[in-house]
C-alpha cells in the first residue's frame, strides 16, 4: 500500500480546504469593516492558543496596513493586554476573560469576531453571548460546522475539514481575504457627486435564494430499460435562483447598484450561488446563521425540461438584522421582495425595517402561498395568476374576470396600494382601486423558457417606479420587460447584455435553432395591409417558433409595381407589420426577389400565400438547398393590394 508523505499530505488536506472558504461571504465582512471603522466603529477580536495569533496578526494589519496607504483603523485583540486578560482569570475565571473585555471597550454598532477550530471554548461563548446583549455584530471564523460558537454567532465561515492545522492555515487565508477586501473599498476611487447626478441608484432586492441547476443535453432516442427519454452530450450551469435571479438581472438595469438581503445555507451550493452574484456584481447581505441551500435541477432538452428535481428546502436559522441593511435601504430609490416561502420575509426586525423603508420609496412585493403578507405601505404586489388562487382560498372564475376579482381581494386584505395579478403569456391585469375599472396589459406572444420571467417583470416594475413613473406605465414596461426576457432565451440568455432595441431577425432565427425550433419565412411587398395578409402572416406563424417577414424595399416595389408605388413607404410597412403579434421580426430586400435574404435566414419554411397553388415558387430550389420545405397556406379570396387600390382610384375619380 502506497504511503502519502506526511508533508504531501498537510498540503493535499489543506487544497481540498481551501476551494470550500466562503470568500464571498469573507468579502462581504470586509466590505462592511470598511464601512464602520472609519466612522468611529471598532473591531474587537479574540481566540486561543494559535486562533489568538491569527486574530492579533488580523489588528497589527488593520491598525498598521496590509498593502494600501491608508489611515489607520481601530482593531483590539482582546487577548494580547495579558494584564487584562490574567486579572480577569483571577479574579472572574477564565470563561470571563474576553466577555469581561467586550462589555467594556464594545459599543453597538461595534463588530466583535471570534476564531476557534472547534467552536466550542466557553470563553468565546460568552463573549458572543456579551456582544449580543450590547448590539455588536458577531463573527466567527470557526472549524467544521455546525459548532456552538457558529450557531451564537450572527454570521461565520466554518472550515469544512477535520485537521485543526489546515482549518488554522485556512483562517490566514480569511485573514488576508478581508484585510485585502478593507483596502480596496477605502482605498477605491470615491463616486463623485458627478456620477451620482448621472442617475446612478440603488436596489435592495430582498428575498429567498436557492442555486439553480440546468443539465442540458440531446434527446434522440428513449432507454430500452424504461420508456424515458435518454439525455446525451449533457452540460451543466449552474446561477443563482429565486431573489438571486431578480438580483442578477436587476444588474443588468443601467444606472442602477444591486444589494441582496437574503440567506444563504454554509455548505458548498452557498458558496456557489455567492460566488455566482459576486462575479455578477451584487453586494450580498446574508442573513443566514446556518442552514443549507435549496438546489434546483432541471434535466432539458431541445428546449423543454424533462425532469426537475430539487432538494429539501427547510427555513433558514437567520440572525438578527445587520445595520448594513438599514442602511442599504436608506440609500435605496426602490425596493423588491421576492418571497419565495423560505422564511426571510416573516423575520421581525427585517419587515419593520421594510415598513420604513416603504414610507419613503416604492417597494413591489412579489409575494408567496407560504410567505408572509406584504409590509403595510407596498406600493406594488405582483402575485402571478396560480398564486392569487391560492392566496384568495383556490376558488373563483378562471380567466381575466377572475383574475381581476382576486386583485380586488387581495387589494382589500394587505396593505398595499396596488395589485397586479401577472397572467403569463396574456400579460397582467392592474387594481389600484376596487371601484374603477382595472387596467388590463396584453403581452405580445413569446415561445421560450419563462424561468425567472415573474423575477424580471417584478424587477422592472421596481426600477421604473424608483424612476418616477406611474404604476401603469410600470406594469406595462415589466410585461415588456418580462416578454422580452422569455423571447431571448430565459436564463440561458443572461451570457448575453439586454437589449433596449429591436431585436435582430437573424439572431432571433439563430436562437429558435439552438433551442430545436423552426424558423418560418414569408415574403412579400405587404403594401397596404389588409385581411389576406394577416391570415397568411397568422398561419405561417402556427408552423414553428419564430416568423420572420421579408418585404420588399421601396426601389424593388417600384421595379416590380411601377413608379406609383409603394403607396406606404418601408419604414412604415415593416413597423406595422412587427405590431402584430404573430411577426417576430421583419427583414427588408431591394432585389427584386429575397434570395440573397434567405441565404442568410435559411427559414426552415417558407411560406406563400394559396393563390401560388399549383405552381413552382422561384425560391423553392433555395429553401430545399438546405432541407427546407416550402409550402402555401389557404388563401383568404377577394383581398388583392393592387385590386384595392383601383378601387380606390376609381372611388376618387368619381368624386
Amino acid at each position: 500500500m502506497t504511503v502519502t508523505p506526511p508533508g504531501r499530505a498537510h498540503i493535499q488536506a489543506l487544497a481540498a480546504a481551501l476551494p470550500l472558504l466562503d470568500v464571498g461571504r469573507l468579502q462581504e465582512w470586509g466590505r462592511i469593516l470598511a464601512d464602520r471603522l472609519p466612522t468611529g466603529r471598532r473591531l474587537l477580536v479574540a481566540g486561543n492558543g494559535g486562533s489568538a495569533a491569527e486574530a492579533q496578526h488580523l489588528t497589527s494589519e488593520l491598525v498598521g496596513r496590509f498593502r494600501a496607504e491608508r489611515a489607520p483603523l481601530s482593531a483590539i485583540a482582546l487577548h494580547a493586554d495579558s494584564s487584562s486578560v490574567t486579572a480577569i482569570a483571577n479574579d472572574y475565571g477564565q470563561n470571563e476573560v474576553f466577555a469581561r473585555q467586550v462589555r467594556a471597550h464594545g459599543r453597538p454598532g461595534d463588530v466583535l469576531l471570534l476564531l476557534s477550530t472547534s467552536g466550542t471554548s466557553p470563553n468565546l461563548l460568552a463573549a458572543a453571548k456579551a456582544a449580543r446583549e450590547l448590539g455588536l455584530t458577531v463573527w466567527a471564523l470557526t472549524g467544521p460546522a455546525p459548532n456552538p460558537l457558529a450557531a451564537s454567532a450572527d454570521r461565520s465561515v466554518c472550515v469544512d475539514t477535520v485537521e485543526v492545522a489546515t482549518v488554522q492555515e485556512c483562517h490566514l487565508v480569511a485573514v488576508h481575504t478581508l484585510c485585502a477586501t478593507v483596502d480596496a473599498h477605502l482605498t477605491a476611487p470615491a463616486v463623485s457627486g458627478d456620477e451620482e447626478q448621472d442617475g446612478v441608484r440603488r436596489l435592495v432586492v430582498v428575498g429567498d435564494v436557492l442555486l439553480d441547476r440546468d443539465i442540458t443535453g440531446t434527446a434522440d432516442r428513449l432507454s430500452p430499460e424504461a420508456p424515458v427519454p435518454v439525455v446525451a452530450d449533457s452540460r451543466s450551469t449552474d446561477r443563482p435562483g429565486g431573489a438571486g435571479l431578480a438580483a442578477v438581472l436587476a444588474t443588468r438595469e443601467p444606472g442602477w447598484r444591486v444589494t441582496l438581503v437574503c440567506g444563504l445555507g454554509q455548505d458548498a451550493p452557498g458558496a456557489r450561488v455567492r460566488a455566482l452574484l459576486h462575479v455578477a456584481g451584487v453586494e450580498v447581505i446574508d442573513l443566514a446563521t446556518s442552514g443549507t441551500t435549496p438546489v434546483k435541477t432541471r434535466v432539458r432538452a431541445a428546449n423543454r425540461t424533462l425532469l426537475r428535481f430539487d432538494t429539501r428546502a427547510d427555513p433558514l436559522p437567520l440572525g438578527q438584522l445587520p445595520g448594513t441593511v438599514r442602511d442599504r435601504l436608506a440609500e435605496a430609490a426602490a425596493v423588491v421582495v421576492c418571497d419565495y416561502g423560505r422564511g426571510i420575509t416573516s423575520h421581525d426586525e427585517l419587515r419593520r425595517a421594510l415598513t420604513n423603508a416603504a414610507s419613503g420609496r416604492p417597494l413591489v412585493w412579489d409575494p408567496h402561498p407560504k410567505g408572509a403578507a406584504p409590509v403595510p405601505g407596498t406600493a406594488l404586489a405582483v402575485p402571478n395568476t396560480d398564486e392569487a388562487l391560492l392566496l384568495t382560498g383556490g376558488d373563483g372564475p378562471q380567466g381575466l374576470g377572475g383574475d381581476t376579482a382576486r386583485a380586488v381581494r387581495l387589494l382589500a386584505a394587505w396593505p398595499v396600494k396596488q395589485v397586479a395579478v401577472t397572467r403569463g403569456h396574456d400579460g397582467a391585469v392592474l387594481v389600484a382601486d376596487p371601484d374603477a375599472h382595472p387596467l388590463v396589459v396584453p403581452a405580445r406572444w413569446a415561445a421560450g423558457d419563462t424561468c425567472g420571467a415573474g423575477d424580471q417583470l417584478a424587477v422592472t416594475a421596481a426600477v421604473m417606479l424608483g424612476a418616477g413613473r406611474l404604476p401603469s406605465h410600470a406594469v406595462t414596461a415589466a410585461v415588456d420587460a418580462a416578454t422580452a426576457y422569455v423571447r431571448a432565451g430565459g436564463p440561458a440568455g443572461l451570457t448575453t447584455p439586454p437589449s433596449y432595441s429591436q431585436p435582430d431577425p437573424l439572431e432571433l432565427a439563430t436562437r429558435a435553432r439552438a433551442r430545436g425550433g423552426k424558423v418560418v419565412g414569408a415574403g412579400g411587398c405587404f403594401d397596404l395591409l389588409h385581411a389576406g395578409h394577416l391570415s397568411l402572416l397568422a398561419q405561417a406563424r402556427r408552423l414553428g417558433d419564430v416568423l420572420i417577414v421579408c418585404i420588399n424595399s421601396d426601389t424593388s416595389v417600384r421595379q416590380l409595381k411601377g413608379e406609383d408605388r409603394p403607396v406606404v413607404a418601408e419604414q412604415e410597412r415593416a413597423a406595422l407589420l412587427r405590431a402584430l403579434d404573430c411577426v417576430d421580426g421583419v427583414l427588408v430586400f431591394d432585389e427584386n426577389t429575397p434570395e440573397k435574404l434567405l441565404t442568410e435566414l435559411r427559414p426552415d419554411i417558407w411560406v406563400k400565400g394559396g393563390d401560388y397553388s399549383g405552381q413552382r415558387i422561384a425560391e423553392a430550389d433555395l429553401v430545399e438547398s438546405w432541407g427546407g420545405e416550402v409550402v402555401t397556406v389557404p388563401y383568404l379570396d377577394g383581398h388583392s393590394t393592387t385590386t384595392r387600390i383601383n378601387q380606390l382610384t376609381q372611388q376618387a375619380g368619381a368624386r
